[in-house]
């Protein structure tokens, strides 16, 4: 780990600790019903001071499948999380809190394969749970919450426990990646200077942060496979535990593979990233309308995306998940 990563970390726990000790009447709203866990760059362990918040509230539901957190509690517990915010001079939520949304984990888990998935939202929050989430109040219920959804995608696990490959969870990492490119790659010619220069920075993030996210769960998934031939739900849980840059630095390799050439090289262009984005929007956005300096920059993400697959090549070559991604 650089000397950036490791500032981002510590500064983006002293402010998570600071919200945390505004948050107790919130989680006496939340009680043993709900979690609040983070996504986004709060949760990556990598926040700048011009990071917002990305919340997302999951609850648990009773036998019959109805919500246990209440539509009045919901509502105190959003309340005391916007509270909070200001209080500890967070960025107001994005989309006027648009996306602070409450699902179940039963809406994470019974939505899954389904055409719903999408329109309904809990295909980004349950992929945003696995690959890069961090709970902020109910620790437990979050840990529960994996274990659900992880428990759907393994659902043949016991029958094929020593030679388990996660192709379902794979392929919807892979869709997730492909659904952030759809997102951000739209092309509008007609479009003003200054806009084509906003959409030309959220690439430069996608292909540094959001290709992080998706490409480092592959590359663990990859790593323990040709570890032990299995991937079991323990091996995912540990996964999602850690940040994407700690899944890097700890990537399960086997001894015969050598990851270590390709992660620091990874780790270093990611730093300059962090170090190039640490900056107001307005700015950034100036950057991207200087012509050459943008290309300057679509170089780099380039060449994050070509040490990603140098990675990803020198851990599954060969191996059958490897080539379920590819083909």
């Amino acid at each position: 780990m650089g000397s950036m990563l490791a500032q981002r970390r510590a500064a983006a726990a002293e402010r998570l600790a600071e919200l945390g000790r505004r948050l107790e009447d919130a989680k006496r709203y939340a009680g043993d019903k709900g979690c609040v866990y983070l996504t986004g760059s709060f949760a990556r362990g990598e926040a700048s001071p011009h990071s917002d918040l990305d919340l997302f509230i999951v609850g648990q539901t009773d036998g019959l499948g109805r919500r246990l957190l209440s539509n009045l509690d919901e509502i105190c517990l959003k309340a005391e999380l916007i509270k909070a915010c200001k209080q500890t001079k967070f960025p107001e939520f994005s989309g006027d809190g648009e996306w602070l949304e409450h699902y179940t984990v039963k809406n994470l888990v019974d939505a899954l394969g389904r055409p719903e998935d999408d329109a309904s939202n809990t295909f980004t929050a349950r992929m945003l749970l696995l690959l890069e989430s961090r709970p902020l109040i109910g620790d437990a219920i979050h840990g529960a919450a994996l274990d659900e959804v992880i428990a759907k995608y393994w659902a043949d696990y016991a029958d094929h426990a020593d030679d388990f490959v996660p192709s379902f969870l794979a392929n919807d990492i892979l869709r997730m990646w492909r659904t952030f490119c759809i997102n951000y790659e739209a092309r509008t010619q007609r479009d003003p200077p200054q806009k084509k220069a906003k959409r030309k920075l959220k690439n430069y993030k996608l292909k540094h942060s959001r290709l992080l996210t998706c490409y480092s769960g592959l590359a663990y998934l990859l790593a323990v496979h040709r570890t032990r031939g299995t991937v079991a739900p323990s091996d995912v849980k540990a996964m999602a535990c850690l940040t994407p840059t700690e899944r890097l630095e700890r990537l399960p390799v086997p001894t015969d593979v050598e990851a270590g050439p390709h992660v620091e090289p990874l780790i270093r262009q990611y730093e300059r990233f962090l170090e190039q984005t640490n900056q107001p929007e307005a700015d950034l956005i100036a950057l991207f309308l200087d012509e050459g300096k943008s290309a300057a920059l679509r170089a780099d993400a380039n060449e994050f995306g070509n040490s990603m697959f140098k990675l990803l090549t020198a851990i599954g070559d060969g191996s059958v998940l490897y080539r379920m991604l590819v083909v």
